[in-house]
């Protein structure tokens, strides 16, 4: 069987929450999964709290639980992205997972926490039958052009911008 690369991108809400989806419906059928998130740090997230009662399901987080500067990022944010691609590296080596979700890796690379040409290098060392979920916005076009499925989320309106505050189990 051949895994298959799937990129989340675009603007619109819903690419982690997507991943999210998928897992869960890949844990139905007594898969293994690895959720590891980049640039997030937060304990607050719904995905972490059920983590620890889904037993076929791995999250690791490699960031912060702050935001990242976009012009000048610190380098423990870099430190970070890059052991988030470690960690990858190491998982596709052991090749013991059904379905790897990379969350917020592609912001990250619109970050300059991680390069394109290191992502590229790495996921050529994916295990064949792994499935491999790549999220978040600003999908860099050699990213794009390799991926057997893209989904570009677009926001046509968002709550946010009518003052609503984020949402627990919505937003995070």
């Amino acid at each position: 069987m051949k895994g298959l690369l799937l990129a989340y991108t675009g603007n619109g809400k819903g690419k982690t929450t997507a991943a999210l989806g998928l897992s869960l419906r890949a844990l139905g059928h007594d898969q293994k999964v690895s959720f590891l998130q980049f640039m997030k740090g937060s304990k607050n997230y719904g995905e972490v709290k059920i983590s620890e009662k889904l037993p076929n399901l791995t999250l690791v987080q490699t960031g912060r639980d702050c935001f990242v500067s976009y012009e000048n990022p610190d380098p423990v944010d870099i430190a970070m992205a890059h052991e988030g691609l470690e960690i990858l590296s190491q998982w596709f080596k052991e090749d013991r997972f059904d379905l790897i979700v990379a969350d917020e890796l592609l912001v990250a690379l619109d970050f300059k926490l991680v390069t394109v040409q290191e992502v590229m290098e790495l996921l050529e060392k994916r295990p064949p039958r792994l499935h491999l979920v790549l999220t978040g916005r600003y999908a860099p076009d050699e990213i794009l052009a390799i991926a057997d499925t893209v989904t570009i989320m677009q926001e046509h309106r968002h709550a946010y911008q009518q003052g609503v505050e984020a949402k627990e189990g919505m937003e995070f």
